[in-house]
């Protein structure tokens, strides 16, 4: 088998983490949270060296452009190696077996991000459902790979009215015990997003578990954020919901299930009539996040 070369069928996501440990490699997307949405398949082979591996975990066919994020990694015998610098390009081919298109080069972000994990990602538009063909190329390397694309999307997007469920709050947990497991915890669980959605102020809603992360991701992008509120919490709501009950159950809290995350950390706004504006998943810095409170302020 040729080192770039992966199986030409899309796995569940449960076989997808399966695959992943047994190759020594993490999984695309970061903490999954089950379901049998489509993701590439890892081949699990040694001969592997640099891979570049697609980071996004709801895609689906839309006119409208949609982020697609990759991570660049290496198995190392001590288990994966991050690789961030290099130049990543990516081209796609549409499921009507139609042309490639060019190559694209990839935004690679690292502020805010654990050093040396950097996330690459640009908007690419995936107009029609079923299985797109990618092929990613860096210095020394590519890597094939299929994105099994479904009609429409898991979890809201921008132009879905936001759930109004309610989010555990340090006065009504819902039975989530620890309400968040960042260590300290985190200030913003003093209000719940049924109270404070649609009600004329914008809303920043973060769904992480820093303790639980499978990628690593997620505690970082909380303490980044936390970091940048102040330039915006006269403005924004701002409102973190962890992920699991407890540390110990892998049940996904009311409130995930609520707005039907397949995986974490997500980082939605909504604007104040209660309506998503943006969304960022997997990986994200201080650049996109900005961005994004930006959006809901303008």
């Amino acid at each position: 088998m040729p080192p770039d070369a992966f199986f030409e069928r899309a796995w569940t996501r449960r076989e997808l983490l399966r695959a992943g440990g047994a190759a020594g490699l993490a999984v695309a997307g970061a903490a999954v949270l089950g379901g049998a949405t489509a993701l590439p398949a890892l081949a699990a082979s040694s001969q592997y060296k640099t891979v570049a591996l697609p980071f996004s975990s709801d895609l689906y066919a839309s006119p409208d452009p949609q982020r697609f994020s990759m991570i660049l990694q290496r198995p190392t015998k001590g288990g994966i190696a991050y690789v961030s610098g290099p130049k990543l390009q990516v081209r796609f081919k549409a499921p009507d077996g139609g042309s490639w298109t060019g190559y694209t080069d990839l935004t690679l972000d690292t502020e805010g991000l654990p050093k040396g994990r950097g996330v690459y990602r640009e908007a690419f538009t995936f107009a029609d459902a079923g299985n797109w063909k990618g092929q990613a190329k860096f210095p020394g390397g590519s890597t094939t790979f299929t994105l099994k694309l479904p009609s429409t999307a898991v979890a809201p997007v921008p132009g879905d009215a936001a759930p109004r469920a309610a989010s555990p709050t340090t006065t009504d947990s819902l039975g989530v015990n620890p309400i968040c497991t960042r260590k300290p915890a985190c200030p913003l669980h003093t209000v719940s997003l049924s109270d404070v959605i649609g009600t004329g102020k914008p809303v920043a809603v973060l769904f992480a578990t820093p303790a639980l992360c499978t990628s690593a991701y997620c505690g970082p992008v909380l303490d980044e954020m936390l970091e940048i509120i102040p330039q915006y919490q006269d403005r924004v709501t701002f409102v973190h919901v962890d992920i699991y009950k407890s540390l110990s159950n892998a049940t996904p809290a009311p409130t995930v299930q609520a707005w039907n995350l397949p995986s974490e950390p997500w980082l939605y706004g909504v604007d104040g009539a209660g309506i998503v504006t943006a969304r960022l998943d997997t990986a994200f810095g201080k650049t996109e996040m900005t961005a994004l409170f930006d959006g809901l302020v303008s």
